[in-house]
C-alpha cells in the first residue's frame, strides 16, 4: 500500500489497517497483482496496476513520470524467505506483464535497483533488481539517480 497512499496515510494505517485496505482492494474485483506458486505453495507476489493507481510515484522526483504515455507500473515484489534466490522474481515479472497486457496495457514500467556489484538484503530491494528487468525485455528509459533506473517494456 506504500505507493497507493500518502506517507502519512500509510503510517496512520501501518499494520492491520493497511492489510485490511489491501484485502478490500483484492475484493474489489481488480487484482492488485499476481501470485507465484512453487509446488502448490504461494511463493511470491508482484504488484502491477496502471501508474495512476500509485499516486506516490507521481510525487517522487526520482520516479516521476518520464512522459505523458499511459503506463502500467510494476511497483513491488515479495518473495517468501524459503523461495528467495530460486528465480521466482522473473516469472512474477513475466506474469505481471501478461496480466497488464490482458487489461489493455501497451507499456509496462518498473523501478528496479541497480546495485552493480554491491548487495542489499532482500527486504530493501522490494521494487526489484535491474538484471530481472533487463533479462525480461525491459529497457532503461530514464535514470535520475545512479542506482534507480526507470525501465519499460513495450507490449
Amino acid at each position: 500500500m506504500t505507493w497507493r497512499l500518502t506517507r502519512s496515510e500509510f503510517e496512520k494505517k501501518k499494520g492491520a489497517a493497511n492489510k485490511k485496505a489491501l484485502k478490500q482492494l483484492v475484493g474489489s474485483g481488480k487484482p492488485p497483482g499476481v501470485i507465484a506458486y512453487v509446488r502448490g505453495k504461494p511463493a511470491g507476489w508482484c504488484a502491477v496496476a496502471p501508474r495512476e493507481a500509485y499516486p506516490v510515484l507521481g510525487r517522487s522526483r526520482v520516479l516521476a513520470p518520464v512522459d505523458e504515455q499511459r503506463v502500467w507500473s510494476v511497483s513491488c515484489f515479495f518473495v517468501a524467505r524459503e523461495f528467495r534466490g530460486q528465480g521466482v522474481t522473473v516469472p512474477l515479472l513475466e506474469a505481471a506483464v501478461k496480466y497488464a497486457r490482458s487489461q489493455g496495457a501497451r507499456i509496462v514500467e518498473g523501478y528496479p535497483h541497480d546495485l552493480g556489484k554491491s548487495k542489499l538484503p532482500a527486504p530493501f530491494v522490494w521494487t526489484g533488481l535491474l538484471p530481472s528487468f533487463a533479462g525480461t525485455g525491459f529497457t532503461e528509459v530514464a535514470r535520475r539517480t545512479a542506482k534507480r533506473p526507470i525501465m519499460r517494456r513495450m507490449i
